[in-house]
Parts: structure tokens; sequence; C-alpha cells
């Protein structure tokens, strides 16, 4: 289990991790979009790696982009392989750590 922050508004989300100096060990960022999509994510200003997991309206893990660096100028996009209506935000390592993989089912 973790604890996470729940991100479901426009201005919650364009605002993410940005600014941010850490997350704790068993902590994320959950976005929450109102429709299923190929959400991209980019890591400007934020200040430490994290793993992007993207999970399906059925809640099951259908992408991650591990070990995301961060970035403060031009930064790229990250974008999943199949359409997801939530993406999971978490220190890098963190699915590796706890055997988390495509695949798998969330619950929340």
């Amino acid at each position: 289990c973790i604890q996470v922050e729940i991100v479901d508004s426009p201005q919650t989300r364009s605002q993410g991790l940005m600014f941010r100096d850490k997350l704790g060990e068993k902590e994320g960022m959950l976005f929450i979009f109102e429709e299923r999509g190929r959400h991209n994510f980019w890591m400007k200003n934020v200040r430490f790696p994290i793993d992007i997991i993207w999970i399906s309206q059925d809640k099951v893990i259908v992408d991650i982009r591990k070990n995301v660096p961060v970035c403060q100028d031009e930064c790229p996009s990250y974008t999943p392989q199949v359409n997801a209506k939530y993406v999971l935000e978490v220190n890098a390592g963190f699915p590796d750590k706890y055997k988390i993989g495509v695949g798998d089912l969330v619950k929340f």
C-alpha cells in the first residue's frame, strides 16, 4: 500500500510534482482523468527521478516508464503504449523494488 495525493483537476494535473524536493518511500501522486487516453507526461521542474505508471479504466497497469530523469529546459514527453484513465507517479525504482509490472491489478 502507498499513500497517494489525488490530482484530478486541470490546474493540479499541470502542476504535478513540479518544484517538490522528494516523495516519501511509499508515497505517490495519482492523476485521475475524465476520459481514457494516451495521456502525455513530462518532467519539467521535477527535482528527482520518478517512475510513471499508466493504469486502465479497469485498474490494470498498462504501461510503465522507469527512471524518468529530471528536466529543466527542453523536456521530452512520455506517452503510454495504450489508453489509460489513471497515472501514478512514484519514486524511481518503486515498481522494481515491489515487483510491480504491466498486467498487475491496482486497488483504490
